[in-house]
């Protein structure tokens, strides 16, 4: 078992005398340890411990607890294959919506007008959904599963709603597949705390050097490989190519 300073060397590629006192075998460690699932077993995921997750996603904080949010458990076959090349072969696929439509016909239920359909009322709904899939995700890797967000969704939004009966006011924001991790997996290293975390006031004076840094530290333990290399055609590929240099060639 690895304590918290060593997780946190695993996380951010960094030295640091960090969390001595507190368990290397709870939730915090487990946190620090987790990682993406990509590959799954083909055990079952039962429909208790389903259920069960489903209720600790639910449990997520909600903004001015108007629950935002809507989450479709695809088992349809032929949802399942139009899905296909996204969830490979996990054994369970949700989707993670926002809801903004359950309040606007609560409100005309009610006779009430709704006076909030805006912009900020749909970013709550996504921020709902996005609390409400991280709550699962924990829960879920606390029993051992493991999972995979996927945004990609959103690219064929038009295809998920007809999909899934999407009506107005309901928009899909991330698939998950969930199942029984065949393989470790590995941590991804994370951008480090200096340009992440600011104290009183926002501060990127340092970006360019930590961010450097990171690149080099994050290629010593997962170099890209050129297949994963983003719009070689137009940038070819390079030998060392680093975080930064990838994501900004979106």
């Amino acid at each position: 078992m690895k304590s918290i300073a060593e997780l946190y060397k695993a996380r951010f590629g960094l030295e640091r005398d960090i969390g001595g006192d507190l368990p290397d075998d709870g939730a915090l460690a487990g946190i620090l340890n987790r990682r993406t699932h990509r590959r799954y077993t083909d055990a079952p995921v039962s429909g208790d411990l389903l259920d069960t997750l489903l209720a600790c996603a639910q449990s997520a904080p909600a903004k001015s607890d108007l629950q935002q949010y809507a989450i479709i458990v695809v088992e349809d076959p032929k949802s399942r294959e139009v899905i296909g090349g996204w969830e490979g072969d996990a054994p369970v696929f949700l989707m993670f919506c926002a809801d903004n439509r359950r309040i606007r016909r609560l409100a005309e239920i009610r006779g009430h007008d709704y006076a909030n359909d805006n912009v900020d009322t749909f970013m709550n709904g996504c921020i709902d959904a996005a609390l409400a899939m991280q709550s699962f995700i924990l829960a879920a890797e606390s029993v051992g599963l493991g999972c995979c967000a996927i945004s990609q969704v959103r690219n064929r939004i038009e295809l998920m709603c007809e999909l899934l009966a999407l009506p107005d006011g309901v928009f899909p924001i991330a698939g998950l597949c969930v199942g029984w991790p065949s393989a470790p997996g590995y941590v991804s290293m994370r951008l480090p705390p200096a340009i992440v975390v600011h104290r009183d006031r926002y501060d990127d004076s340092s970006l360019e050097s930590e961010v450097d840094a990171y690149d080099r530290r994050r290629h010593e333990i997962y170099a890209i490989p050129a297949q994963n290399q983003r719009h070689t055609d137009k940038y070819g590929v390079l030998d060392f190519c680093g975080w930064s240099e990838n994501v900004t060639r979106q």
